[in-house]
């Protein structure tokens, strides 16, 4: 059984860490979890907003398992741990509906990228924020160098990754990677997924779409999906499915249905 839980609430759906016995670091299970979890919460209409959470331990999210990765052959690291990990990163960061994520405590490497998937994050006052992986000979491989980069800029990620230096949540705060600073960053993010689940769930999904493409994260499939939220509900699309399976040839009007 898998330690990352989806679990319902109604309108809200938990994705739930629940790994403690090592700090809620990610293990390959795991990671092949994420992406099957987000085809789910695609699919079902009646979840408006997703809370990213930890079993509470020491650690939001140490990580990767270190003794899991250590054991796996040099291109099999780079092949299934490294290139997987990123690519089920991004689909949770591309998730139609809004995503926060409740960072209760230290959240470090694989960690802190988890997170940073999340459209809205609010922090524990004493969890940090690090990328520790130089210590141990390795550099970040799930969009730490990258979607972090935009999310918190150059010069505070490299204190992380030269470096290793934590950072605080009144730091995180100042540069706007988190929203808010809470004793318990869960009931937060649960009130704060309520109110988005009472919301216009297009009017959320397509201003979630417009803020990406402004920013960078897959700005193609980001303007073509709203590109086609456009033209489908329109009388020509309507008309040009139906001649296409009239085996004619299409009289497009222009209108709207």
């Amino acid at each position: 059984m898998s330690a990352l839980h989806l679990i319902r609430h109604g309108a809200v759906a938990e994705l739930k860490l629940d790994n403690p016995a090592k700090l809620n670091a990610f293990t390959l299970e795991m990671l092949r979890a994420v992406e099957p979890i987000c085809d789910e919460l695609e699919r079902d209409p009646d979840i408006r907003a997703v809370v990213i959470t930890a079993e509470e331990s020491k650690a939001f999210c140490a990580g990767a398992d270190i003794l899991e990765w250590s054991e796996l052959e040099p291109f099999d690291f780079a092949r299934h741990w490294v290139r997987e990990g990123h690519r089920v990163f991004d689909r949770l960061a591309r998730l139609s509906k809004p995503v926060i994520a409740a960072i209760n405590a230290h959240a470090f490497g694989g960690g802190l990228e988890f997170a940073a998937t999340s459209d809205i994050r609010v922090m524990a006052p004493k969890a940090t924020l690090a990328l520790p992986e130089a210590s141990v000979g390795i550099v970040p491989g799930w969009s730490g160098t990258q979607r972090l980069i935009r999310l918190l800029g150059e010069p505070m990620v490299k204190e992380m990754a030269l470096f290793g230096r934590r950072i605080s949540a009144d730091r995180a705060f100042a540069a706007g990677f988190v929203a808010e600073i809470s004793d318990d960053p869960k009931a937060l993010a649960f009130e704060m997924a309520g109110k988005l689940a009472g919301k216009s769930a297009r009017a959320v999904e397509v201003a979630k779409y417009m803020v990406h493409a402004a920013a960078g994260e897959d700005r193609s499939a980001m303007i073509e999906a709203l590109g086609a939220g456009m033209i489908s509900p329109t009388e020509d699309r309507d008309e040009g499915v139906t001649a296409f399976r009239e085996k004619r040839k299409p009289n497009f009007s222009g209108k709207e249905t």
